[in-house]
């Protein structure tokens, strides 16, 4: 496979060649400077970032293009031409497993006249065919076959026009994520510490984990970045948004009892814009009976440390940046596909432990149906709130009136027991980190813009 070259010319620009390098000028992406829009020593944000046409465009070109964006789980892909489609952003994309086992991922586009290669959700394959031209690719995305390709001349180089391969792609504990940036840091050190709350979910299990049941998708109005946001950052919306689920899922139908309610708890803080909240009481696990039954604490606390089995692997949400989100209670990870500044689309997955017995992976399929997904009890309360924030923030006043995030402000610090930083429970400390991120990244011309 061959990369597109997205630099911008230099002062000499070298001539356009028959492999397809083109520079775009730069009055096509025009930069809007996002530094007034956000206010995180105060705690303070512009609607305009949810709003704003041109910022979300940019959007695309400086966050999601450079970043590590989640695509899928390895146990998606089991032989040899097993392939899923998904989204980088707005850009379609393949993943394929290829002759070798190895995992590749690419644009979902034909370089002939710019269709996709595959529109199918899911399968197995032995190539890749463009249903206009009839050009085909194997499952690296190499051209292997070009109708009438002697109408081209001797310059016409197949190897020059194969799928464009992501730069850098990766797994995480089974977790695929990849990026078109080729200069940007290995996922590791771009995960820091927000690993260590990440594995409180993954490694619970010497096996590892696995999806089941599909992926789930709808569509919601909203900004992609309120979604994201929440699952980072927002505690403070539960026993008010959520209060009749916590009625149905409680034992007397009234709720969980005032300690668990207002359950002490950490919210970590990353500057590379994670978040991740969590209670701290013993008892908040809001998950199926059958698997907190399953569950052996104590091999837990021997295998992953107390700190996190109390902490992170309650009922906790978490956003690893920019649009990658998780439940580790009840197993639910999902995507916000950006889809224009007022929509976006949901993927979700149901995330088990492999060892975990039948029985108990059917309850944790039924419970996650039942509580997050299309028609859960909690995600109807999370989407209605998201729609609501968009429907009016288009209006003149309305989008010029800010938001407050001032909920513990100067609360963050290293507390000791918990890797990073750390704020209170109930607090905004993470979505000020998570918009001060997003900010920094909207305001640095990425790997694409910078100039020879």
């Amino acid at each position: 496979m061959t990369a597109i070259n997205l630099t911008p010319p230099s002062a000499n620009p070298q001539t356009h060649t028959e492999r397809g390098d083109l520079h775009r000028p730069a009055a096509l992406t025009p930069t809007v400077d996002v530094s007034s829009l956000i206010d995180t020593t105060n705690g303070v944000v512009d609607r305009a970032i949810f709003t704003n046409r041109e910022i979300y465009e940019q959007e695309l070109r400086r966050v999601f293009a450079p970043s590590w964006l989640f695509l899928g789980h390895v146990s998606q892909l089991t032989k040899k031409g097993d392939f899923f489609t998904t989204y980088m952003g707005e850009d379609p994309v393949i993943v394929s497993m290829d002759q070798d086992k190895k995992i590749q991922a690419f644009l979902n586009s034909c370089r002939h006249r710019g269709a996709r290669v595959c529109r199918a959700d899911a399968g197995n394959t032995k190539a890749f065919s463009c249903t206009y031209h009839g050009w085909a690719f194997d499952l690296q995305g190499k051209l292997q076959n070009v109708p009438n390709e002697a109408g081209y001349n001797e310059k016409f180089d197949r190897e020059a026009w194969g799928l464009v391969p992501v730069a850098q792609l990766d797994t995480y504990r089974g977790l695929i994520f990849a990026t078109w940036n080729p200069k940007a840091p290995p996922l590791p050190e771009a995960l820091g510490d927000m690993a260590w709350y990440m594995d409180a979910m993954l490694n619970r299990d010497p096996e590892g984990t696995e999806v089941v049941g599909g992926v789930m998708k709808w569509v919601l109005k909203g900004n992609w970045k309120l979604a994201a946001e929440q699952f980072a950052t927002d505690w403070y919306h539960v026993n008010m948004s959520h209060a009749s689920a916590l009625m149905v899922l409680s034992p007397t139908g009234k709720g969980p009892v005032s300690g668990i309610a207002n359950t002490p708890g950490r919210q970590y803080v990353d500057p590379q814009g994670h978040g991740a909240g969590f209670p701290t009481h013993p008892k908040s696990r809001f998950d199926a009976q059958a698997v907190h039954e399953h569950y052996d604490y104590d091999a837990l606390r021997d295998r992953l440390g107390a700190a996190r089995v109390e902490g992170p692997m309650t009922t906790g949400h978490a956003t690893v940046f920019p649009n990658f989100s998780y439940l580790p209670v009840n197993g639910s990870i999902r995507i916000w596909h950006p889809k224009g500044p007022d929509e976006m689309e949901v993927w979700a997955w149901t995330l088990l432990d492999k060892s975990m017995p039948p029985e108990v992976k059917e309850a944790q399929r039924l419970y996650n149906l039942r509580t997050f997904g299309p028609s859960g009890i909690f995600e109807s309360d999370d989407g209605e709130n998201w729609s609501e924030v968009q429907a009016i923030s288009h209006g003149f006043i309305t989008n010029n009136t800010p938001l407050n995030y001032q909920m513990g402000l100067g609360s963050e610090r290293h507390d000791g027991v918990y890797p990073g930083t750390t704020s209170e429970l109930y607090s905004d400390a993470a979505g000020r980190s998570f918009y001060a991120r997003w900010a920094d990244l909207m305001n640095t011309p990425a790997w694409h813009e910078e100039t020879e």
